[in-house]
C-alpha cells in the first residue's frame, strides 16, 4: 500500500473525500434493540475487506477521511454506528447519555451486521479494524460468534477503563448499586451533555487539523453528538471488562497501544496479550488514544502496520481458502 492521507493535505481532498461519502451506499438495519446506521463502499478492484468498528461516541461519518484512503487501496470497507450513538436509535428520552441495556447486544449487532450486510458482499478476505470500545465489541464478538475473520487490529482497546478521581473497585460498586436503586439510565457521576472541548484540553490526538475536523463535523450534524455514560453502560462495561480473561479467540491480533492515552487503561491491554497468544502488540510511542486521527508520523506507521497485518493474513487465507 502505497497511499496515505496527510493533514496538510485534508483541505485540498476534502471534495473528493465528501464526494466519495456521498457514494458509498448508507442505510439502517434492525439491530437488537433498534435501528442501525451503515455505510460501505466496495471498489471494483477491491483485495479484500474491512469492518470498521468505531468507539464510544462515534460514528461513521466520523471515519470519512479513513474510508476515502481505504478506496483508494482497493480495500472495500463496511461500517455502522452503535445502538444509541451516531445516526443509530437513541435508547433514552435524553439522546446524549451513552447507555446500553447488555453489553452484550453491541456484538450482537456486529454479528448482525457481519451475517446481514458484509459476508452477501465481501471482496476477498475479511478483517476487523477496531477502535477503542470497538475493540472491546470485537473481542466479544470473536469469542461468542462462529466467524470467517481472517484478524483484527485492534486500535487502543477498550480493556480497561480509567476511573480517576474515583478509586476503581469504588466505581464499580457505585455502578452497580445505582442500577439496583433504578437509576441505570441516569448520567453517572460527573457525565454530562456533548460538551466542545477545545483542542489544547483534548485527550485524543496531537494532530489539531484532524481534531478540528471532528468537531465541525459534530456541531454541524447535531443529530451525532452523544455525551457521557449512564450507570447503566458503566456497570455493563464493568462486568465485561471482568470477564476479559476468559474470552477465548482463536483470530490473530494485533493491539495498537497508544503510549499517551488517557482514555484506556494500556496495562490492561498487556495483560490481554500475555493472555491470548494469538495478540501482537505493539506500543506506538508519543501517540494519545485517536491513533487512526493522530498527527501523519503516528498515523501513517500505524496504518503501515494495519496493511502489513491484512496483507500477511491476507495471503495465507487465500492459501487455505478460508
Amino acid at each position: 500500500m502505497n497511499f496515505y492521507s496527510n493533514s496538510a493535505q485534508l483541505a485540498q481532498h476534502n471534495s473528493a473525500i465528501k464526494q466519495h461519502w456521498l457514494h458509498c451506499q448508507q442505510g439502517y438495519f434492525n439491530g437488537s434493540n433498534g435501528r442501525l446506521f451503515y455505510a460501505y463502499h466496495i471498489p471494483k478492484t477491491a483485495n479484500y475487506s474491512v469492518v470498521i468498528v468505531n468507539g464510544r461516541i462515534e460514528s461513521a461519518w466520523k471515519y470519512q477521511e479513513l474510508m476515502w484512503e481505504l478506496a483508494k487501496n482497493n480495500i472495500a470497507v463496511f461500517t455502522y454506528d452503535h445502538i444509541g450513538q451516531g445516526l443509530s436509535e437513541r435508547l433514552l428520552t435524553n439522546p446524549h447519555v451513552g447507555h446500553v441495556t447488555q453489553f452484550s447486544n453491541y456484538a450482537d449487532d456486529l454479528n448482525t451486521f457481519i451475517t446481514n450486510l458484509v459476508m452477501p458482499q465481501q471482496k476477498g478476505p475479511l478483517f476487523m479494524l477496531s477502535h477503542s470500545m470497538g475493540a472491546a465489541i470485537s473481542c466479544d464478538y470473536l469469542s461468542r460468534y462462529p466467524s470467517t475473520i481472517s484478524g483484527a487490529f485492534l486500535s487502543a482497546p477498550m480493556f480497561d477503563i480509567y476511573t480517576h478521581n474515583i478509586p476503581y473497585r469504588l466505581a464499580t460498586w457505585v455502578a452497580k448499586i445505582a442500577c439496583w436503586l433504578g437509576l441505570s439510565k441516569r448520567y453517572a457521576f460527573g457525565q454530562s451533555n456533548y460538551v466542545n472541548t477545545p483542542y489544547h484540553e483534548n485527550q485524543l490526538t496531537h494532530c489539531p487539523t484532524r481534531y478540528q475536523r471532528f468537531r465541525a463535523l459534530y456541531q454541524s450534524e447535531a443529530e451525532l453528538c452523544l455525551g457521557g455514560v449512564s450507570f447503566g453502560w458503566l456497570n455493563q462495561t464493568f462486568r465485561f471488562i471482568a470477564n476479559l480473561p476468559d474470552l477465548k479467540i482463536q483470530t490473530p491480533l494485533f493491539i495498537a497501544s497508544a503510549e499517551q492515552d488517557e482514555v484506556v487503561n494500556n496495562h490492561a491491554q498487556i495483560r490481554f496479550s500475555h493472555a491470548h497468544p494469538n495478540a501482537n502488540l505493539k506500543v506506538f510511542s508519543g501517540a494519545k488514544h485517536e491513533l487512526l486521527c493522530e498527527k501523519d508520523e503516528i498515523r501513517h506507521a500505524v496504518l503501515s502496520e494495519f496493511y502489513q497485518f491484512c496483507d500477511s493474513l491476507g495471503l495465507t487465507a487465500k492459501d487455505t481458502g478460508s
